[in-house]
This record gives structure tokens, sequence and C-alpha cells, in this order.
């Protein structure tokens, strides 16, 4: 990711989503996939917050820039504050060594422009 955007965080996310939304049309065996991932998203033991923030921290270790974007905004939809995101992103780069530390970085430009994006609407 880059720190000059042509569109916004916000925009790109969107964008990301309608596109998975065709492609999930057009390959229904995904839903049964969507349906596992609905199941351990649910909060029956761990929060909300707390397991998108796993997920954003899985999300560096891997190295995956679109789950890095979507976890991040849902982390901020869920009430993490800036300090708990860059809490787990250390966390994701001592789990995920020298290539993490690099999606970390990318990670905390996506939460500032997520940030950017929020303030201006």
């Amino acid at each position: 990711m880059s720190t000059t955007h042509d569109h916004s965080k916000t925009q790109e996310l969107a964008d990301f989503k309608n596109t998975m939304n065709d492609f999930v049309a057009e390959a229904p065996e995904i839903k049964e996939f969507s349906a596992f991932v609905e199941g351990a998203e649910a909060t029956n033991v761990i929060d909300h917050k707390t397991k998108e923030l796993v997920s954003l921290a899985i999300g560096v270790a891997v190295r995956c820039d679109h789950c890095i974007l979507w976890h991040t905004d849902a982390a901020l939809d869920a009430g993490a504050t800036h300090d708990e995101i860059v809490d787990v992103l250390k966390v994701a780069v001592v789990m995920g060594g020298g290539p993490a530390l690099t999606y970390a970085v990318d990670a905390y430009d996506t939460l500032r422009a997520l940030e950017s994006d929020r303030a201006e609407n």
C-alpha cells in the first residue's frame, strides 16, 4: 500500500466489497465459507472488537493487504481506539518478524487514512 492515495481507503474498501459480492454471485460455493466466517466471528465468547483486532494482527502477519484494510475498518467500527490498533500491530510484528513490520507500517498508514476519511465525513 502506498501513502499516496488515488482515492480514499473508504472507497477502496467499498470497491473491494462490491467486487467480492460479484465474485460470490458467480461462485456460490463460497457462500459456505462465508457462513463459516460468520459463525467464527460470532461473539458467543470473545467480543467483536477483540476478534477484529486479532484478525488485523493475523492479516499483518500473513501479509494480506485487503485483510489489513477490511479489519482496520472493522476494528474502528467495533470501537477500537488508535492506541489499541497500534498495540495489536506491535504484537503482529512480534509474531511475524521483519516482513510483518513492513505490513504493520502499511496497516498504520491504513489506520491513519481511515481515521482521516472518517474525520472528513
